[in-house]
Formats: structure tokens, C-alpha cells, sequence
């Protein structure tokens, strides 16, 4: 099955367009990459792979799913399922990865923090 990509001009514009027809952005990344990014696109909602349950999303709304792999992968595949399942559907081409270097704006989101060392604890 071919999955229909969108570039980031498009869905930017699309976002900032606003109104009914402004897509559902559903951030699909997989669970180190999104609990390690500090980041995610404007008024995304989390849905966790590969075995999430898509019954909250609306089947009125087109939707737009994005990861952190410029091949798009979980993306794609994610997508794929949801059309399988009745949604209209496509996934960010080149992922979050492209939308952070056209430096398209982004939400922070909370991130973990690493603890400073105790001192002396990286000598050799």
C-alpha cells in the first residue's frame, strides 16, 4: 500500500491556516526518541506503537502522523493502519527531523533530566 506523504510546507500552512479543515498531527515516535526530545510540532497528540488504540482518534478529521526517522518508518506504518482502519491518513515526509530544520515552530514538552555527576566521579 502506498502511503500518501505530506511535506512540511503543506502542513505547516495547513496548520496555521487553522479552521475545520487544519489535520489532526499525531506524534508516533517511538518511545527513547519521544521521552528524549524535548520537542514535539504544535498541538500534536501521542499515540504510542505499534500496538495503540486508534478508537480515540476522530474519523472526521484527516490526520497526519510524524516520527523521528527521515524514511518515516513507524510513520508510515502507523498511517497504514489507520487507513486500514477507515481514517484518512498520511505521515510527515522526512519526519520531525525535517520540520525541526526548516525550523518550523515547535511546543515544548518535558523531557528527562540527567543529574549533574558528583564531583570527581569522571576521573579515569
Amino acid at each position: 500500500m502506498a502511503i500518501p506523504r505530506i511535506d512540511k510546507e503543506a502542513l505547516k500552512e495547513r496548520l496555521d491556516s487553522g479552521g475545520p479543515d487544519a489535520p489532526l498531527v499525531v506524534d508516533v515516535r517511538l518511545k527513547y526518541p519521544y521521552e528524549h526530545s524535548s520537542v514535539r510540532i504544535p498541538g500534536a497528540v501521542r499515540v504510542e506503537p505499534p500496538g495503540f488504540d486508534c478508537s480515540a482518534l476522530p474519523k472526521d478529521r484527516e490526520i497526519v502522523t510524524y516520527d523521528s526517522d527521515p524514511q518515516e518508518l513507524v510513520g508510515a506504518q502507523v498511517a497504514a493502519r489507520l487507513i486500514r482502519g477507515g481514517y484518512r491518513a498520511s505521515t510527515l515526509k522526512g519526519g520531525i527531523v525535517e520540520w525541526l530544520t526548516a525550523q518550523f515552530p515547535t511546543e515544548e514538552k518535558s523531557a528527562p533530566t540527567q543529574k549533574p555527576p558528583k564531583a570527581g566521579a569522571l576521573k579515569g
